[in-house]
């Protein structure tokens, strides 16, 4: 029996909080995962924390604002391992204000991250990913583009055009065994959320039925099980992930 090549996946924005945990995830699945981002000490830590429990990782420092440079770093996957299987575009920013007050700058910043880098990671991954003739696109949204979120139009409106192009992106790659889907996250104990005005989380904590923000590891099983072989009848979906926050 010949051994099954290990899966390489890539995750970005893999230096902290919800990227970090998707790629401790990905690791313990037997994927060999790519971490990316800019923040290269904090990237070797999690390389670490993956090496130490068994897993293997690789750290390919990237800013994913940077769009060529995001391209390279995909394509540079590809030449050093000859496959691509999984791709999870988690990177994001915001740069909240009231959209009355909102300046072009911060607009276009958070479209330039949270919305632009996945379209340029997507179209340099289906290559690889038609090559082998199996892949997995996971792309992280937020209920901000379910509901919308006062002084966060800029942020709500990149992470709903995510899943537009998520789930054009599965009807295009039905027919090449890739799948593409999205999970959307509600309130998440990370460094963003631990930062938030008290008030802010005791109003989300009373907004979400099970009165509590999430953890960064049950986002990370949600993006395990559509990256996994068992996912290959799911696509074009988005996985909401938020205490029934905004259940019907």
């Amino acid at each position: 029996m010949t051994d099954t090549p290990i899966r390489v996946a890539v995750v970005t924005g893999a230096s902290r909080g919800i990227g970090a945990e998707i790629a401790k995830a990905l690791a313990e699945q037997g994927r060999h995962v790519v971490l990316m981002a800019r923040n290269v000490e904090a990237l070797d830590a999690v390389q670490g924390q993956i090496h130490a429990s068994g897993g293997v990782a690789t750290v390919i420092p990237c800013d994913v604002s940077d769009h060529q440079a995001m391209a390279d770093a995909i394509e540079s996957v590809y030449a050093d391992h000859k496959r691509l299987d999984i791709l999870v575009n988690n990177a994001g920013i915001t740069r909240d204000n009231l959209l009355v007050r909102m300046s072009d700058d911060e607009f276009d910043e958070v479209i330039a991250v949270n919305l632009r880098s996945v379209f340029i990671s997507c179209r340099a991954a289906l290559k690889p990913m038609m090559r082998g003739k199996w892949g997995r696109i996971i792309n992280i949204s937020s209920v901000s583009a379910v509901v919308g979120n006062p002084g966060q139009a800029n942020y709500a409106a990149s992470k709903a055009a995510v899943t537009g192009l998520t789930k054009s992106l599965a009807k295009e790659m039905a027919g090449k065994n890739i799948t593409a889907n999205v999970v959307a996250p509600g309130f998440i104990e990370t460094d963003m959320t631990t930062a938030l005005p008290q008030r802010v989380k005791d109003a989300a904590i009373q907004a979400t039925p099970l009165r509590r923000f999430g953890q960064a590891m049950e986002i990370a099983a949600a993006v395990a099980y559509l990256a996994s072989d068992t996912a290959g009848f799911t696509t074009g979906q988005v996985l909401v992930v938020d205490g029934g926050m905004t259940m019907a």
